[in-house]
Formats: C-alpha cells, sequence, structure tokens
C-alpha cells in the first residue's frame, strides 16, 4: 500500500510537472499561430486591396461599370467569405457587394479612426460585431488614395471564425499532441520511476525486513553508481557491519562461556574431590591453593569484563592530571621484578629526561603499562630482551613496550585488539583472560591518543602516545 501511495505521488508530481511544460508550450504556440494568422491576413488584405483600390476611382469617374469594378473587388483576398463596402470621400457608402448592406447605401459610415484613415493609414479591428448581421467580424479598412488625395476607402468585413477555421484545426492538433506527449511521458515517467527507483527500494526494504529478522548474511545487488547504487552500497556496508557483530556477539558468548567453564569446572572438581574424601587431607591445601588461584582467575576476567563494557559505553570515567610517565614506567618495571627474573630476561628502560609530564589518569596509565609489560613478559623467551622507552615527538611524548619474542603474523596483528582474541588460538592459557590489549586501546582511545602494533626485527613492539602538558 506504501509502494503504490509513493508510486502514485512521484508519477502524479513529474507528470504535472511535464504536463504544465506541454500545456505552457501549448499556450506559447496557440498565442503564436493565432498572431501570426491575424498578421497573415492582415498582410493578405493590404496587399490585395491595394492592388483593387485603382479601379475606385475609375469607377467614381464612370471610367468602369459595376461588373468591372466586382471583378477588381474579387482580387481582394477572402472576398468569396466576406462583404466588401466602398465609402466615397464624404464617408458614404456607394457600393456593396452582399445585398444584405443595401440598407447601408448612401449612409454615412462609422469609421474607428476616420483621422488615421485620411492620413493613408489602413485600419484593422478584430472582434467587431458587424451591423448589419450581428456576427463577429474582423473589419478591415483600407483608404483610397488618388493624385495625392483620399479618394474614399474599401470596407472589408471577414467573419472570425472563417478566419480561426485553419485555425481550429492547427488547435485540435496541436492540443491532441500535447495530450498524448502528457499521456506518454507519465507512462514513461511511471516506467523509469518503477524500474531504477521503486524496485531497488522494495529489495531494499525486503533485505532490511529480512536482516531485522536475523538473516544479516543478506546483501542487497549493486547495479548502479548513481544515488540509489550509492545507498545500496552504503545498506551492505551497513549489513556486513551488523553480521561482523553478530559474529562478534557470537564468539563473545562462545569465549565467555569457555573462559567461565573451566576455572568454574576445576573450583567444582576440586571441591568435591575435598567434600567426597577422594583427596587425602595431606594435600587438600594444595588443591584449595589451586581452587583459589581459578578464583582469582574468574575476578580479573570479570573485572577487565566490567572496565571494558564501561569504556565502551562510555560510562568510565576518567581523573585526568599532569603526571610523570618516567615515573609511571618504573613503577611498573619494579612490580613486573619478579616475573622478569624467573625468565632471566634483560629489560633496557631509557627515558627521555628524569621527569617527563603528561596529561592522563594515573591509575589507567599504570594498567595501560602493566598489560603491555605483562604482554611482552608473557611473549618474550627464556633469556629474552625487553626495550620499554619514552620519548618527546613534536607536542606528544611516544611510549614504546619492544620484546623480541615471535612476530606476528600479518593475519594476528588484524585482531589482536579483538576481546578474547589469542596469537596461538589456545584457549588453555590460564594467565591470559584475552581482554589486556582491548582495554589498553579503550583506555588510549579515550585520552584522544593513538595506538599502534608493528612487527620490528626480531621482535614486537606497541607504541602509544601522550599530549605533553
Amino acid at each position: 500500500m506504501k509502494k503504490s501511495s509513493l508510486v502514485t505521488k512521484l508519477v502524479v508530481t513529474f507528470a504535472l510537472v511535464v504536463a504544465t511544460g506541454f500545456v505552457l508550450m501549448a499556450v506559447v504556440l496557440t498565442m503564436w499561430f493565432q498572431n501570426y494568422f491575424l498578421e497573415r491576413n492582415r498582410a493578405d488584405l493590404e496587399e490585395t486591396t491595394t492592388v483593387a483600390s485603382s479601379s475606385v476611382p475609375r469607377y467614381l469617374n464612370k471610367e468602369i461599370d459595376d461588373t468591372e469594378l466586382l471583378q477588381s473587388l474579387s482580387l481582394i483576398k477572402g472576398v468569396e467569405k466576406g462583404d466588401i463596402l466602398l465609402v466615397d470621400a464624404s464617408g458614404y457608402v456607394f457600393f456593396v457587394t452582399n445585398t444584405a448592406y443595401e440598407e447601408t447605401m448612401f449612409t454615412q459610415f462609422d469609421f474607428p479612426d476616420r483621422s488615421g484613415l485620411l492620413s493613408g493609414n489602413s485600419i484593422e479591428v478584430n472582434g467587431t460585431r458587424n451591423p448589419v448581421t450581428g456576427e463577429e467580424m474582423s473589419l478591415y479598412i483600407k483608404p483610397v488614395i488618388a493624385s495625392q488625395a483620399y479618394q474614399g476607402a474599401i470596407v472589408v468585413y471577414t467573419p472570425m471564425e472563417k478566419i480561426w477555421e485553419p485555425l481550429n484545426e492547427i488547435y485540435v492538433r496541436l492540443w491532441t499532441m500535447t495530450i498524448i506527449a502528457v499521456l506518454l511521458s507519465a507512462l514513461l515517467i511511471y516506467y523509469i520511476a518503477q524500474r531504477m527507483l521503486f524496485r531497488p527500494l522494495v529489495e531494499l526494504n525486503n533485505i532490511a525486513r529480512k536482516i531485522s529478522k536475523g538473516e544479516v548474511n543478506q546483501r542487497v545487488l549493486v547495479t548502479s553508481n548513481d544515488e540509489i547504487g550509492q545507498l545500496s552500497e552504503s545498506f551492505n556496508s551497513m549489513a556486513e557491519s551488523l553480521e561482523k557483530t553478530d559474529k562478534n556477539r557470537r564468539d563473545f558468548l562462545s569465549n565467555i562461556s569457555h573462559e567461565l567453564r573451566s576455572p568454574i569446572t576445576s573450583i567444582r572438581g576440586f571441591i568435591a574431590g575435598i567434600l567426597d574424601g577422594i583427596i587425602p587431607m595431606d594435600k587438600e591445601r594444595d588443591y584449595l591453593k589451586i581452587v583459589y588461584d581459578e578464583i582469582q582467575r574468574l575476578t580479573r576476567l570479570v573485572n577487565d569484563l566490567l572496565d571494558l563494557s564501561a569504556m565502551e559505553s562510555g560510562k568510565f570515567s576518567f581523573k585526568m592530571t599532569e603526571l610523570d610517565i618516567n615515573e609511571i614506567v618504573r613503577i611498573c618495571v619494579t612490580r613486573f621484578e619478579t616475573k622478569i627474573n624467573d625468565k632471566a630476561l634483560k629489560v633496557n628502560v631509557t627515558l627521555e629526561g628524569d621527569h617527563l609530564y603528561v596529561a592522563g589518569d594515573r591509575d589507567r596509565l599504570i594498567q595501560v603499562l602493566t598489560n603491555l609489560t605483562d604482554n611482552a613478559v608473557k611473549h618474550c623467551m627464556d633469556n629474552g630482551h625487553i626495550n620499554i622507552q619514552t620519548k618527546i615527538k613534536g607536542k606528544k611524548v611516544h611510549v614504546s613496550v619492544y620484546n623480541d619474542g615471535h612476530p606476528i603474523s600479518d593475519e594476528d596483528i588484524r585482531y589482536i585488539w579483538d576481546r578474547f582474541y589469542k596469537g596461538d588460538k589456545s584457549r588453555t592459557n590460564k594467565v591470559s583472560t584475552g581482554l589486556g590489549l582491548p582495554i589498553v586501546r579503550n583506555i588510549i582511545t579515550q585520552f584522544g591518543e593513538d595506538i599502534w602494533v608493528e612487527n620490528k626485527g626480531q621482535g614486537v613492539i606497541f607504541t602509544f602516545t601522550l599530549s605533553m602538558t
């Protein structure tokens, strides 16, 4: 119903616009033809009355008779359709071609503009009433000049109906063609609109309905490069985004289910073993330590999820202050001293000056550097190298954390910021929650800064920026 309404409205609108154009053109042509025919009629009368006027003085001088005068007047254009009166210099009618005008013989003729006539100018009046027949006439009066003296006038009455007769035939053809053109234009507009506009919109609507029902793999076929084609491409981009979001949601549910199931299963198994007496009492402490570690892992996972959710929803607040980034680097390296010593890692810390002040949230920057340092320690082989550096570049401070572990593959580097993504595809890692790097990126992004990762030499380097104060 809505589609039909839209089609009707647009087609009617376009048809009215086109019809208005055709009608205006037809009106202009009608007026042009009307003026053309009247001007053509005037020119013909001027020419033929000029030829016939030479016989009037001769008739008045008795040089020719009525028959010869009628022959001369028969040259006047349209005489077979109209009536001719001859008026002398005194303004009296002395000759008529139609007996219906005999009552006007030897009566004073009422000229519309006698002074103009005496000056030698012809007079034309269209639409006047004939005083004898009462018909609508075209009145044309030609002065007769002989020996530079006004000798009288030739008065020609032509019925307007006779003038309009050929013009009406043209009007009928013109307006018939106009109506046909409007109808064909409406049909053409309907066809083009249906093919180029409404069908793609209907397809878009149908695909949108399917996507709303969960079929996010649906796509619109793009067949043009115009606005509809661009809309289709944008729609497909949106559908791809929705499909990716839906896939991320499913992956998230799958990942979180797996991450929660593993420690919960361990905790339940060990506690059940202790309660059932399967685990010897002298081993209970060891198993309770494992249970405690699993609970700690669950706590980290839940806290990371809550932090990440708050950041992505924009509900995470930051306390932006001026702080010494070099001090934070030292604190974070100190915290990992035990793990560094356990793997016999060589850590090289290069700082720009003793103090380097930047704008940021202290706790969140400690979290960022802790996660990046922890990531570097985990991926370093025993006796490996870690380089942490702060450096001023323009109005920014670049903080980088490098480890000489295995480089990240091109496939993995695309997804390294995704939640729960682990490059080794292993889900048995009980140390990492797979949320550290996404949290790091969210914090840096909400600071209005940049962070990136790249393979460098035999290892990997993470770099982020901070604004100087």
